[in-house]
């Protein structure tokens, strides 16, 4: 992808301010800065808002604040509500709680390829760490190696992998075809490929597995799965299991779309044509019209 090219980081949030403070913190000392930030909110408070508000006057990127209601964990179609809000060629899903090395969108921008989508991973963080790096405000993704090393030894991070970079070259598309382990805290996807495929389905409701139907279908259209590891890896800042009651329905709704010849979603980016969105101040907020309350 040429350096004139518009990425979008689409950044999913639910009532974590204080690790949306550190995202945002990271996202604004990146070396590529032809990028926007979209935040995907999954129906906070407005002390969220209030972050983003004060963020927009000093980021030195555009900033976007999408939100719906909160009824449940709503991932997918949060996510379809930043995908909307944006205007890059590429989209980069990316947690709020995950923080992003320096030179994280010059690799996905390096990486990227015509008819591929590039899947990253991710060093894990334990509680102890994570209270340390909110409450001192400090920036591990600026780390050298060796401060890494030494959170590691003391059991801060479970691993080190995601934080060595190597030039992987033909060996990232070994696993073209695969669909597991693909997740969307570290995701980038073309936002054409991800119009095709009707964006992520809204069916998946509580946590779990609407990136895998995402991938699934993006497969079928005839895509391509494209490793970054050892480019892209993140920092994720420990936070406690989602609920997972929904997870067996979500199961079955994956299956049915492993088992099925669908390519677009079965409620998907076009299931929220009819919504009214206003746009004030760069900010962008969805409200659902009359006809869907």
């Amino acid at each position: 992808m040429n350096d004139t090219a518009l990425i979008s980081v689409i950044v999913t949030t639910f009532n974590r301010e204080d690790a949306l403070e550190a995202v945002l913190g990271a996202l604004a000392a990146q070396s590529d800065c032809n990028f926007e930030i979209v935040i995907a909110d999954d129906g906070s408070g407005p002390e969220t808002a209030q972050v983003v508000a004060t963020w927009r006057a000093r980021l030195g990127v555009p900033l976007k604040h999408v939100r719906h209601e909160h009824r449940g964990f709503r991932g997918g179609e949060i996510r379809n509500r930043g995908i909307r809000a944006s205007a890059g060629a590429l989209c980069i899903f990316l947690d709020g709680d995950c923080l992003a090395r320096p030179d994280f969108i010059a690799a996905h921008r390096r990486l990227y390829e015509p008819s591929w989508f590039v899947t990253g991973n991710r060093i894990l963080l334990s509680p102890e760490f994570t209270t340390a790096v909110l409450a001192q405000g400090l920036k591990p993704q600026l780390w050298n190696f060796g401060n890494l090393v030494r959170q590691r030894l003391h059991g801060g991070i479970n691993r080190l992998a995601p934080a060595v970079h190597l030039p992987l070259g033909p060996l990232r598309k070994l696993h073209s075809v695969s669909w597991r382990g693909a997740q969307t805290c570290n995701l980038a996807v073309a936002r054409k490929d991800l119009d095709r495929v009707d964006g992520f389905d809204n069916a998946f409701v509580g946590w779990g597995l609407e990136d895998s139907d995402l991938v699934v279908r993006l497969l079928r259209a005839g895509l391509r799965r494209k490793d970054g590891r050892f480019a892209t890896g993140v920092l994720h800042l420990w936070h406690p299991w989602n609920d997972r009651a929904q997870l067996s329905e979500n199961r079955t709704h994956l299956e049915e779309t492993i088992g099925s010849t669908r390519i677009r979603a079965s409620r998907g980016l076009s299931s929220l044509v009819h919504e009214i969105e206003e746009v004030q101040a760069g900010e962008v907020v969805a409200h659902h019209s009359m006809a869907q309350q």
